[in-house]
């Protein structure tokens, strides 16, 4: 995998694995996903943070893995875009979401 298609992966893959160990060692993210009303999910959505931000990484030698943690990883983004809405934050705090959700589209598509 070369070009744009690795530079996005490679960015996604960053955020996600730096946001997902801070679900983990955060305080200010703990408050978050209180304040999201989903506190449970805080150390799911971080183990599957990293797990497909490894993905993405891995996606470099073995294309299956790079479609999976791109799509899964869309999907992840569309629902915290949902849940943004549903606790009616302004447009702007919904917008690093979904602009993560549209570049895990672009890497699924691309590397289809």
């Amino acid at each position: 995998m070369h070009g744009l298609l690795g530079v996005a992966s490679g960015i996604s893959a960053s955020a996600f694995i730096w946001y997902g160990a801070g679900c983990f060692l955060s305080k200010r993210m703990v408050a978050e996903f209180e304040r999201y009303r989903v506190p449970g999910l805080r150390k799911w959505t971080g183990l599957l943070q990293i797990v497909a931000g490894a993905g993405l990484l891995a996606g470099y030698v073995y294309r299956p893995f790079l479609l999976s943690a791109a799509g899964g990883l869309a999907v992840m983004m569309l629902v915290g875009v949902g849940i943004r809405i549903r606790i009616r934050d302004p447009w702007y705090a919904a917008l690093p979401a979904f602009l993560l959700m549209l570049l895990n589209v672009f890497i699924f598509v691309r590397g289809w």
